[in-house]
Order: structure tokens, then C-alpha cells, then sequence
């Protein structure tokens, strides 16, 4: 048989098996698709690193800068090739932004919480996940919150995510009279983040999908040439690392079984789950993918994906690995099947070798702030979705939202705004609309603030 017999039957396997001709696409277009995605989100193995890395504002007790940079990269992989190959969707997945965030803030440095029992918790998170995702468990515990306050947990999220970007860009800083005060607008690290949020915005206004990546690129040569960024020692490196993280998850699980822990566990659960289910149900309806009934097809293989992307994520060394919604610059570029994924888990494998380049925009946080902010800004949209004009929804979902940032902590944004939502309900007269579950999140909420919050 000739290699040309030989490449005739791949491809004609690999249409089969992802339905590529039958969803009108085809092989170059898949691979150009994932390609995009890739250049769309890559910007988390800057962002990640300087987010839970030992180089940033977790200092010592962050993880090992090295590590979280090839944990981010291989959980990206095995993530996005599971989706892509048993799922079969062109959607992405890499650490999340805003849940490494409150791994990092909320729980290493509010609970003080070490980073390898926290790693616990999000293998823990993960392994759940997988089972309500692979049960009919899923469908019960989605319909139990409300759509209100799962859009104002996304939304507060951004809001989180922001401050913190304004935060380390130094644009917003402390002030022992107002707790807040506008930053030194003449200080080169503030003047720098400022410019990378200008051309940022302008690119993504312009609708560049690598819009964040661009920025961060703009940034860095800026300050390259201004002294505040320093040029690498080398640009490729084997991967490595990986020895300081690999199965601390495993190891510390005992250590996980606390009642403070649990709230960590139940948050990532709960942001991870409904930011999941979102992002694929929004990613699918724009590629023309969900069924006529509008539901999800193969919903349990692509949510069992993510949880097992952000267990094999956790056993790495880093935190909850969840479908990204920059997936949707793939598909504007009409990728449509499991292939335009594995193209992405491809450009995640070749990245894995070039860290000394990616450490150097970790290491200057105003480099990588404007990316937190446009995130933010992104996640944000979601208010607008709310129905403000009902106090019974309004009233749980600005407490959701508007005390992520203000007690600097998810956590507590969820549990306010959850503990929130069955008060105001009975007071409509409307109990007998709150879901069973959402009483017992109540009380555990409760419990926490009481007995387990500092």
C-alpha cells in the first residue's frame, strides 16, 4: 500500500470519527481553528504562573514558578484532548482565570492554606464533578440554583479578577483612610500596565481573537525597551519542574477532610460546574452543535472532560482546569468537531518548551495585570443578564457580586449571596420556590461564617 493509500485512509478515519465533512467543515479548516483558539487563550501560561507562581504576590508560598508554567501547559493538553477526542468538541481547556485566583488569594493566602492541600481540594472538586457529570445528578443540581445567581457568581468573579488586575498594575492601591486610593500614575510599572490595557482594549475592540496575547506581546517589548522587563537568558527549555508538584494533590488528600476545606472544595465545585455547563452550552449553540430539543448532545462526556481535566490538572500542580470560553474564536473560524481541539492540545504540547519566555512576563506583574482586567471586563457581561428589576433576584445577586471584591474573596461572595436568596424569597411570599438543595447550602454557608471564616 502506497503512503498516499495510507494518508487517504487516515483522513478518511479521522472524518469519520469526528463527522467533520457531515458538519460542513474540513481538515485544514479544524486545524487553522485550533490554531486560533490556541492564540486566543494562551495568554494563561503568562497569566497562570504570575498568578500562582512563587514569583508573584504569594511570594513563598506560592508554587514553584517553573512548575505551575508545565503543570499549566500539560493540564491544558490532557484537558483539551479529552474533549476533543471523547467528547468530540472543538472547545479548549486550560487552568481557569478567576478560580486560580481564589486558589491563590482566597484560599493560600486568606485561609492560609498550603498550596498542596489545596491541590487536594481541587482533585477532590474534580473527582465530584466527574460523578455528578457522568449521573443524572447534573441535571438536579443545575436546576437547583437559580439562573440569577449562577450569573451573578460569574459576573463577581470578574469583578475579582479585575480588581485584582488594577491591583497589581498599581492603579488601585492601599490607603489606611479609604482602603482604596488611586495609584502613582508616574511610577514605570503603573505607566506600563496602563499602555498594555490601552492596546488590549483597542485590539479587542478592533475583534482580534488573540487580543489578550497581542497585548501582552505589546506590553512586554515596551518593557523591554523602557528596563522594566529583562530579556531571557535563553528562549527554549525542556520542561521540567513538574517533580515539585506531581501528586502532592494525592499525598495531602487527608489533610483536605476539614470543615474549611470543604467550603474551598464546595466553591470550586460550584463555580467550576455552572461555568462548565455555560461555556459548552454557549460554545455548541454557536457552532450550530445542540440538538433540536436545544439540549447538549454527549453533555455527560463533555462535562466529564472538564472534571477529569481538572483532576489530572490537580495531581499535576495546578489549579481547576475548565473549558475556556476563548473557544469561540475557533469556532468563528469554523472549526466545528473534536479535531479543532486536538489542534489546540498540539500548539499546548510545542509551548511546553519555550518557559524562559513566558517566565520573563511572570515575573513583571504589570505585564499580565491589563490581561486580568479585560477578563474581568469579559466575565463581567453577565450583569447585564440579571433581573434587576426584581428585588427577590437583585438583592442576592449584588451581594454576590459586590463582596468578591470588597472581602477579596469568592468564597465569600457565593456563600453571602446563596444564604441571601431563600431569606428574600420567603419574604416574596415565593418559599416554596427555593430548591431543597439551596436550603442546605444555607445552613452550610451559615456554619461557615460562624464557625470555619477568619
Amino acid at each position: 500500500m502506497s503512503s498516499v493509500d495510507v494518508l487517504s485512509r487516515s483522513k478518511g478515519r479521522l472524518d469519520s470519527y469526528f463527522g467533520i465533512a457531515r458538519l460542513g467543515s474540513t481538515m485544514r479548516r479544524e486545524l487553522m481553528a485550533g490554531t486560533v483558539t490556541f492564540l486566543a487563550m494562551s495568554y494563561v501560561l503568562a497569566v497562570n504562573p504570575a498568578v500562582l507562581g512563587d514569583h508573584g504576590q504569594l511570594g513563598s508560598r506560592g508554587i514553584p514558578t517553573q512548575a505551575v508554567f508545565t503543570a499549566t501547559a500539560v493540564a491544558a493538553v490532557v484537558g483539551t484532548l479529552v474533549m476533543g477526542v471523547w467528547a468530540r468538541y472543538p472547545i479548549a481547556l486550560a487552568p481557569g482565570m478567576g478560580l486560580n485566583a481564589f486558589f491563590a488569594y482566597s484560599v493560600v493566602l486568606g485561609m492560609g492554606i498550603d498550596w498542596q492541600v489545596a491541590l487536594s481540594g481541587t482533585l477532590l472538586s474534580g473527582i465530584i464533578f466527574f460523578i455528578l457529570a457522568v449521573t443524572k445528578i447534573r441535571e438536579k443540581i443545575i436546576d437547583a440554583i437559580p439562573l440569577q445567581l449562577k450569573l451573578a457568581v460569574g459576573a463577581g468573579i470578574g469583578m475579582f479578577v479585575a480588581f485584582l488586575g488594577l491591583k497589581n498594575a498599581g492603579i488601585v492601591v492601599s490607603d489606611p483612610a479609604t482602603f482604596v486610593h488611586l495609584g502613582d500614575f508616574t511610577k514605570g510599572t503603573t505607566l506600563l500596565a496602563l499602555f498594555g490595557l490601552l492596546v488590549t482594549v483597542v485590539f479587542l475592540v478592533l475583534g482580534w481573537h488573540g487580543a489578550v496575547l497581542y497585548g501582552i506581546v505589546s506590553t512586554t517589548v515596551v518593557g523591554i525597551v523602557s528596563g522594566l522587563v529583562h530579556l531571557p537568558h535563553q528562549v527554549v527549555a525542556l520542561p521540567h519542574g513538574l517533580d515539585q508538584t506531581f501528586g502532592q494533590a494525592i499525598v495531602n488528600l487527608p489533610h483536605a477532610f476539614t470543615g474549611q476545606m470543604a467550603i474551598v472544595v464546595l466553591t470550586m465545585l460550584f463555580v467550576d460546574f455552572f461555568d462548565a455547563s455555560g461555556t459548552l452550552i454557549g460554545i455548541a449553540n454557536q457552532a450550530g452543535l445542540l440538538g433540536p430539543d436545544g439540549k447538549l448532545p454527549r453533555a455527560a462526556q463533555a462535562l466529564a472532560a472538564d472534571s477529569i481535566g481538572t483532576a489530572a490538572g490537580a495531581i499535576i500542580g495546578t489549579s481547576t482546569t475548565t473549558a475556556y470560553v476563548e473557544s469561540t474564536a475557533g469556532v468563528s473560524a469554523g472549526g466545528r468537531t473534536g479535531l479543532t481541539a486536538v489542534s489546540t492540545a498540539g500548539w499546548f504540547l510545542a509551548a511546553m518548551f519555550f518557559f524562559p519566555i513566558f517566565a520573563v512576563v511572570a515575573d513583571v506583574p504589570a505585564v499580565t495585570a491589563p490581561a486580568l482586567i479585560v477578563v474581568g471586563v469579559l466575565m463581567s457581561r453577565a450583569l447585564g443578564d440579571i433581573d434587576w428589576g426584581k428585588l427577590e433576584y437583585a438583592i442576592p445577586a449584588f451581594i454576590t457580586v459586590i463582596m468578591m471584591p470588597l472581602t477579596y474573596s469568592i468564597a465569600n461572595g457565593i456563600a453571602m449571596g446563596l444564604t441571601f436568596y431563600p431569606v428574600v424569597m420567603v419574604a416574596r411570599r415565593r418559599g416554596r420556590e427555593v430548591h431543597p438543595v439551596m436550603w442546605v447550602l444555607m445552613a452550610v454557608f451559615l456554619a461557615y461564617f460562624f464557625f470555619l471564616a477568619e
